[in-house]
This record gives C-alpha cells, sequence and structure tokens, in this order.
C-alpha cells in the first residue's frame, strides 16, 4: 500500500478559456492542504500552474516545482516556492517529480500535459512504479480523450487491467480518497521493472 504524503500535479501554463479550470486548480489545492499534502508540480508562475501553487502557499501547505533551466524563464519559475529544483533537461525534470511524488493528478492543459500523464501512466503499466495516477475530467474538458481511451480498450490496444490504472474522477476530494487506500494491481517483479533492470539501465533509486 502506497503511503501518500506528496502529489505530483501536471497542468497547463495557460489558464485556459474558462474560469473553471482556474477554480479547479485552487480547489485542488485546498484539498491537498486540507490532507497535509506537499504539492509537487513544474515550477511555473503562470497559468493553472502558478494558480494551483500559489493557492497551496496562500493556505500555508508546502510546494515543490520542477523546472528545466530552458524554460525558467519561458514558463516563469515561481519565486516564492518551498523548494524549486531546477534541472538540465525536461526528462530529468519528469524524473524528479516522480521521485518526489507518490501519485499523480492530470487537470486540464496541453500538450505538455498530456505528455506528463500518458507516461507515468505507461510508467505504472509497466510496473515501473506503484503510484496512483489520476486524472480530474474538470467540467468534461477530458470527455474527448476518455472516449478515445474506452475506444482503444475496446478494440483491444489497451488491456482492461491497464486501462483501470488511470483513475478518473470530477471531483478532486473523491480521487485523493481513492488514493488513500491505493495498491497497484501491477506487480513491479512480474512485469517491466524486473527485464528493465536486467538490462542493467540507469533507474534512479526510488525505483
Amino acid at each position: 500500500m502506497t503511503t501518500i504524503k506528496s502529489i505530483c500535479v501536471y497542468c497547463g501554463s495557460s489558464p485556459g478559456r474558462r474560469d473553471v479550470y482556474l477554480a479547479s486548480a485552487k480547489a485542488l489545492a485546498e484539498s491537498l492542504v486540507n490532507r497535509k499534502l506537499r504539492l509537487v508540480y513544474g515550477g511555473a508562475g503562470i497559468g493553472i500552474m502558478g494558480a494551483l501553487a500559489d493557492h497551496v502557499l496562500q493556505l500555508g501547505g508546502e510546494v515543490v516545482g520542477v523546472i528545466p533551466k530552458a524554460l525558467s524563464h519561458k514558463e516563469v519559475a515561481h519565486p516564492r516556492l518551498t523548494e524549486l529544483h531546477i534541472t538540465a533537461s525536461m526528462h530529468e525534470r519528469k524524473m524528479k517529480m516522480a521521485e518526489l511524488a507518490d501519485g499523480f493528478i492530470a487537470l486540464p492543459g496541453g500538450i505538455g500535459t498530456f505528455e506528463e500523464l500518458f507516461e507515468i501512466w505507461t510508467w505504472a503499466q509497466l510496473g515501473i512504479h506503484s503510484k496512483p495516477c489520476g486524472l480530474l475530467n474538470v467540467d468534461g474538458y477530458y470527455d474527448a480523450l476518455l472516449s478515445f481511451l474506452e475506444h482503444a480498450r475496446t478494440e483491444q490496444f489497451v488491456k482492461p487491467l491497464h486501462h483501470s490504472l488511470l483513475m478518473v474522477e470530477t471531483d478532486c476530494d473523491v480521487l485523493l480518497s481513492r488514493y488513500e487506500d491505493y495498491q497497484s494491481p501491477v506487480s513491479k517483479h512480474s512485469t517491466g521493472l524486473a527485464r528493465i533492470k536486467s538490462d542493467n539501465m540507469d533507474l534512479p533509486s526510488w525505483l
């Protein structure tokens, strides 16, 4: 069973078109702080990312940002975080965020958010980690994506077990409650991790 102390949130560096997206970030911030969960995120001070971090800090919570050096100006690194890690590359950023977090949530976002969510979900599928992965479907933002994922499952390109690894909710408290007693149905030792380790790949200590 996973002990949840920190949650990594993937979300947009844009605020989006509608106010509901920023509102969802603030609601998640309140849930994290109420549960004494530390926020791990991409380190930016703009868009949904900035709103999420700002609200957690305003409520007295802890926020850890991870941002590549090349993006620290473009995404405007947040100046008031509890901790800020600057990495040399995007790959190092994602690895550091995964290392620091005990679970993962995607809010509305763009291509970067999609890529981060699918990568961490893939790692769960392969047994590289056993941490919960979830998606907050704010006001139907992800409806089309969820429809396609169901199509991929129906067409037998995604196994039902792996499809179930991505938890989907519209309410952040409901999603976080599911994380409290989460146990991955995928074994680290019978799937991808053992094979990857046997290939002598340079894996981080948290795996």
